[in-house]
């Protein structure tokens, strides 16, 4: 498939989910990201892959694995040089929790000096709360980490919408999580941080779509995650959104609608990337055991699928 039927498709499939999930209203998508030139990856690394190795866990101190070196986030910098990433992906659970202003900066200043650049950062949020109290402090907390991200130097943030389940019982659920998201975009921009809404909780590529349709900031896209849809057509959902991605997360697994794991096809992802014209970072997330020991040859085969033509 040339680029530009590629291109073509894509928005297609992408007004077509708009049509079928707006009541038969007719909306069209907004507009991909418009990109010049052939498509170009960096290759980062999740800190999410060596997770258990951490001392720290979304602020609670836990005893690391000891099945292989324990780790923190200057040693994970070092890891990511040793094993020829060109950025490291600053996971925000990992972080000691008594980080401060002075932490971030001379993390950021840590990674200048070794020629690594950090792809950008996460956080766990949740906009499909409901109104109240809980979602005013998922806004606050996203929003106080966006301003830490940018102490951080992180271009990108990976962003939780909500969950599919929490949508479906609850309709006007992704109503509030897109008036939240919007409110947030408005901050990242000031800021002049990306936010890369993720396929996570089991979101379907429609309500992904959506999404991107209503909050309208050039400083928000989609963190693909190519792991998330569980789907009889993950590939087809990837095409789909591959226009709208500022970040991509490989996953080595994908999963049925009954969560059933099997191997992703890495060279079909990297055709569809290059295909889609990407241009930005590719992350691997390692998810499986033994990462010390697999999180070099994964590296190889993604680093190989990424540069075949």
């Amino acid at each position: 498939m040339k680029r530009r039927q590629f291109l073509n498709q894509s928005l297609c499939l992408s007004s077509m989910a708009f049509v079928a999930g707006s009541g038969g209203q007719s909306l069209l998508a907004r507009e991909p990201i418009v990109r010049s030139g052939p498509p170009r990856f960096q290759l980062s690394l999740a800190a999410y892959s060596l997770r258990d190795y951490f001392e720290f866990n979304k602020g609670k101190r836990k005893p690391p694995r000891g099945d292989g070196p324990a780790i923190d986030m200057l040693g994970f910098l070092d890891y990511c040089v040793e094993h020829g990433f060109d950025a490291a992906e600053l996971t925000s659970y990992f972080f000691p929790s008594d980080a401060d202003d002075d932490y971030f900066r001379e993390l950021k200043r840590q990674a200048f000096i070794r020629g690594m650049a950090i792809s950008g950062t996460a956080i766990g949020n949740n906009f499909t709360v409901g109104k109240g109290e809980n979602l005013d402090r998922e806004i606050a907390d996203a929003i106080a980490w966006i301003d830490k991200a940018a102490l951080l130097g992180a271009p990108h943030i990976r962003f939780f919408a909500g969950t599919g389940w929490e949508v479906a019982n609850h309709p006007k659920r992704i109503d509030e999580a897109i008036d939240a998201l919007n409110v947030c975009a408005a901050h990242a921009a000031s800021r002049g941080i990306f936010l890369g809404i993720e396929n996570h909780g089991n979101l379907t590529v429609t309500q992904m779509l959506e999404i991107m349709k209503r909050v309208d900031s050039p400083w928000v896209g989609m963190n693909l995650d190519t792991g998330n849809f569980f789907s009889d057509t993950p590939y087809r959902d990837l095409v789909k959104c591959v226009p709208y991605a500022v970040n991509v997360q490989v996953k080595l697994t994908m999963q049925t609608p009954d969560k059933k794991r099997y191997p992703a096809d890495l060279d079909r992802i990297g055709r569809i990337l290059r295909y889609g014209g990407y241009q930005g970072f590719v992350v691997l997330e390692y998810e499986e055991d033994q990462p010390y020991q697999e999180i070099p040859g994964a590296t190889e085969k993604l680093r190989q699928a990424l540069s075949r033509q």
